[in-house]
């Protein structure tokens, strides 16, 4: 038992998962915000009416209604049961004895305890603690990690809802738990589609946002999955092929099905919203509204019960996943951008997944709406060799016994690890699956180039497929492959010119039907919806999405030949018009391919002669449509050389752009030398090198790392962007490592730190264990080590064999049990804790020698009595905030303190500090009630002040701020 309160008659106690037989979860807290009976309710417990054989007990289950109105005065719920639980005993006591502290349930959720049985109502009712006044209880909420006194409001009981709930979580599940893996559908499986855990591979994803109070700088690259836990709003952006879109469905049937992992278990029992906007562009549909979301993604399920799902969005059990934002034409992603944001404004407490390409929408498109970007990386080395496994292991489901699978196998991962022209090709979980199938079908051959590879899928799915599958022609028709290829290039077109990636029957024959007068051996076989019948069929190109909704197989399948037939039909104009929209680029590049060779200068100068706040992006595109050219003349490239020079150095604008263009551009990078007195552009420049990454890039990484101590941070930041132990040799060699942190995501850089002798500062983040941990620190001289984002680490005896350590930082490392190494840092003086262990500071053993203390919450302020030796101290969430303070007055040592929004309001009327000098308020939302900080602190002599979403104070309330005469006064880091 951790808290008790006699009045309330209440008690909380601590389990600690261990109990065999006990159960995976607790119950989801409410508070009842209804005057009206709420009838369907129970009561589960263990009265003594359910002992058998004079001992054993088991469950006992009461129907009934809560009257909100009833016993309000006293603070009191009260129960009534639909019938008398039993008769009174002889001895005049209740048959309800032992029900004492039972859950009563309104639906899913508890919302009171049972407390006693009131006199005179015939043992019909029973009176309860409400869970409001748990969650009012200063007490219980310092003891309750991470909860803030807020509980869901329950209005009532809809007994249709649990029924339609669990069938909606089966139809998301039908949907969603299966997807293609291409070159596997050409196998002889019956069913072409394939589990959805056998293709999902988690990848890495990097967040521009930051740590928190008291954490590290969190854009270190994780796996998405680990990234997605902490963040309740995402905007994920991504290239084609990415795998976005297998992400939102791998969520969306696991989180139905509630089987998602320790890391997202949070997620599990949420009701998934998909809203495919594609599938809306394809209808002509509007936004779907709150009533409309359990139909946007097209699902086989009966209409769901009024105000269903309302009721899911205000409960905030709802997980809205909204796929392709960047397939909303640019003209209609305002409306997109105003229907999402007042969607989540009406219903705050919603979880949000939205994906995007990377350059569809501005940085920051959804910050207002409390959107953190995170941004999917290309596929490491090791990311590669495990999808490569994973799609043989899935081919061996269904093939040729006499089949090399092993072999091919083993030739792939090994021309993977040693060309690396071929794995750059591979950095997407499509194109890595295309040179699988492609590798299999060719026996080891593989292509070179970007288009050479889609051409080489397009022949293998259209060529003599049917004929190596035995399948002959069972719709009577028979296709050449450049048939195939014209026709499915004309509804290609037809869906980029839409701004569509869906469509029809209908749509698709009408296409058909204006290519045939052209085709005339085609147009003998049959009409249109019998040729689209069998592309549909078997061109291994098309699927069905829903009832008559229809798709190529990829995005960028339907690119490929969209660009071809634009080319062919000699619309370059057309192309060159769209160069600024971003649905539009990959058709041009695609383009640049089909092009001949008096056509791509058409093509590359029209892009070049592009104007305007999109100059650079279409400069950029012309520069790639170049890169791979057999032959552009003379006068062409050296224009596109010029362009691409005046765009450098790079400015924040066009980072993004120019790293497109790879290492070809690194020759034409400015050296350190060439830039002179602007620290902004010689950041810039690193920043686009760390972008570029890889082996080409380390000699120019090599070149800027030691030019100033911005360049050399990012540098010692994007190790995982490069190979590992050549660029810990030429680049992290070359850093002058005072104030700089090195970051460390994977153990082949951990086993490279030894070599690294001059490293002070260490953050390392991911899942690394206890005895990951030790080897690689062990006698190491530290300044600094910082450890994030780690569930697996249990100990910090890996810090025993670390020498001369000052700082240590925890930050979102849960399985933390054992703090006992930090009594043997002698040296250390600055601790700082984020969501770490089970226990908080209190499992923290006191170390004499820590003046600097950071935490993130503090749940009973006396734990800080055995602190002596602070003389800073930043909380951020308290459970009783006023006692802090009271705390805090009674260490005379400590001089500076650093508090959240939410604290310094609970804290304003408590009584002064007089040996504080300094304080910084953290997440403000304004700067009111600040003029009364020198009642409270009237020693203060400097103020910090961070907001949370300005960057700038208005007139009055820098005027409120300098009544604070005496206090230097600094926001956002910056002196008033």
């Amino acid at each position: 038992m951790v808290w008790q309160d006699a009045e309330l008659d209440a008690a909380l106690l601590w389990w600690d998962g261990r109990v065999p037989g006990g159960p995976s979860s607790g119950a989801d807290l409410g508070v009842v915000a209804s005057e009206r009976p709420l009838p369907y309710c129970e009561i589960v417990g263990f009265p003594d009416v359910q002992r058998y054989d004079g001992s054993c007990l088991d469950f006992d289950q009461f129907t009934g209604t809560v009257l909100p109105v009833v016993g309000r005065l006293r603070r009191t719920l009260t129960f009534e049961f639909d019938r008398p639980p039993a008769t009174e005993r002889r001895d005049g006591s209740s048959p309800l004895a032992g029900l004492s502290g039972a859950p009563v349930f309104v639906g899913d959720r508890v919302v009171g305890l049972v407390r006693k049985v009131p006199e005179g109502r015939g043992h019909r009712r029973v009176e309860c603690v409400p869970m409001v006044e748990l969650a009012a209880n200063v007490g219980f909420r310092s003891r309750c990690v991470g909860f803030n006194g807020a509980l869901p409001e329950v209005t009532g009981v809809y007994p249709d809802d649990v029924a339609y709930e669990e069938e909606y979580a089966k139809a998301l599940r039908a949907q969603y738990r299966r997807t293609r893996i291409f070159g596997l559908d050409e196998l002889n499986r019956h069913d072409a589609e394939w589990d959805l855990d056998t293709a999902y591979l988690s990848l890495e994803a990097q967040s521009k946002g930051h740590g928190g109070l008291g954490m590290p700088d969190a854009g270190a690259p994780q796996r998405v999955d680990a990234l997605l836990a902490s963040r309740p709003r995402v905007l994920l952006r991504g290239e084609a092929g990415a795998g976005k879109t297998t992400l939102v469905w791998w969520l969306a049937a696991h989180a139905a099905a509630g089987t998602l992992g320790p890391q997202l278990a949070e997620l599990n029992g949420l009701v998934p919203f998909v809203v495919p906007l594609r599938t809306l562009r394809a209808q002509g549909g509007a936004y779907p509204k709150p009533s409309e979301l359990p139909y946007a993604a097209r699902l086989v399920v009966d209409d769901a019960p009024d105000g269903w799902a309302a009721r899911v969005l205000k409960t905030g059990r709802a997980m809205l996943l909204v796929d392709g934002l960047d397939e909303v034409p640019q003209d209609d992603r305002e409306e997109a951008h105003r229907w999402l944001s007042s969607l989540l404004e009406r219903y705050p407490r919603v979880r949000c997944v939205a994906t995007v390409r990377p350059l569809a929408v501005e940085p920051g498109w959804l910050r207002h709406a409390e959107f953190e970007e995170l941004r999917l990386l290309p596929m490491r080395d090791g990311d590669i060799q495990a999808f490569v496994a994973a799609w043989h292991r899935a081919a061996r489901l269904d093939s040729d016994p006499q089949e090399p699978l092993d072999e091919l196998e083993r030739d792939l991962a090994h021309q993977f690890r040693t060309n690396a022209t071929l794995a750059a090709l591979a950095r997407t979980p499509l194109l890595c699956a295309v040179i699988c199938a492609l590798h299999r079908l060719r026996q080891g051959f593989l292509p070179k180039t970007r288009w050479d590879l889609y051409q080489s899928a397009l022949r293998m799915l259209l060529g003599n497929r049917d004929e190596r599958r035995k399948v002959g022609s069972p719709e009577r028709i028979t296709l050449t492959v450049e048939e195939s290829t014209q026709l499915l290039q004309r509804i290609a077109v037809w869906l980029v010119r839409e701004g569509q990636t869906e469509f029809t029957a209908e749509q698709a024959a009408l296409q058909i039907l204006r290519a045939l007068p052209g085709m005339p051996n085609v147009r003998a076989q049959g009409p249109p919806e019998l040729i689209l019948r069998h592309l549909l069929n078997r061109s291994g190109l098309l699927q069905e999405r829903g009832i008559d909704v229809y798709q190529f197989t990829h995005r960028t399948f339907q690119d490929f030949l969209a660009a071809k037939e634009l080319v062919e039909d000699d619309h370059l104009k057309e192309l060159i018009r769209h160069a600024g929209d971003e649905q539009w680029q990959d058709v041009i590049l695609l383009a640049a391919g089909h092009c001949g060779r008096g056509q791509l200068p058409v093509l590359v100068n029209g892009l070049l002669k592009v104007k305007g706040i999109q100059a650079h992006e279409a400069h950029v595109l012309a520069a790639l449509c170049a890169q791979h050219a057999a032959w552009l003349d003379e006068q062409t490239s050296e224009r596109v050389k010029r362009s691409i020079a005046a765009l450098l150095p790079p400015s924040r604008h066009t980072i993004a752009s120019l790293a497109r263009l790879g290492p070809d551009l690194l020759p034409q990078l400015p050296m350190p030398g060439d830039i002179t007195d602007d620290t902004y552009r010689t950041d810039f420049v690193a920043t686009l090198i760390n972008r570029i990454g890889g082996a080409e890039a380390i000699p120019y990484a090599r070149a800027w790392a030691s030019h100033g101590f911005s360049a050399s941070y990012q540098f010692a930041n994007a190790w995982a962007r490069y190979p590992t132990a050549a660029y810990a040799r030429e680049v992290l060699s070359q850093i002058q490592w005072e104030g700089t942190p090195l970051r460390i995501t994977s153990k082949d850089q951990l086993e490279e730190l030894r070599l690294l002798p001059a490293v002070q500062d260490v953050s390392i983040t991911g899942a690394f264990t206890t005895e990951e941990l030790t080897g690689p620190l062990t006698n190491l001289t530290l300044r600094s080590v910082t450890v994030m984002s780690n569930a697996a680490v249990s100990s910090l005896s890996f810090l025993r064999g670390v020498h001369g350590l000052h700082r240590l930082s925890l930050a979102d490392c849960p399985g933390l049990e054992d703090f006992s190494a930090l009594t043997g840092l002698t040296t250390l003086d600055s601790l700082s804790l984020a969501t770490v262990g089970i226990g908080g500071l209190a499992a923290v053993p006191a170390h004499n020698g820590v003046t600097q203390l950071s935490v993130n919450g503090i749940r009973d302020p006396s734990v800080l009595e055995a602190w002596q030796g602070l003389s800073h101290l930043t909380v951020r969430q308290s459970g009783d905030p006023a006692g802090l303070l009271a705390q805090v007055a009674r260490m005379p040592r400590l001089t500076s303190i650093g508090l959240d929004a939410d604290m310094f309001r609970e804290i304003l009327s408590s009584p002064p500090c007089p040996q504080i000098r300094e304080v910084r308020l953290n997440e403000m939302d304004g700067v009111s009630d600040c003029r009364l900080l020198s009642r409270l602190f009237p020693s203060l002599e400097r103020l910090s002040l961070i907001l949370l979403t300005r960057q700038q104070l208005s007139r009055e309330e820098r005027k409120e701020l300098r009544t604070l005469s005496g206090v230097a006064v600094t926001v956002n880091g910056r002196p008033l």
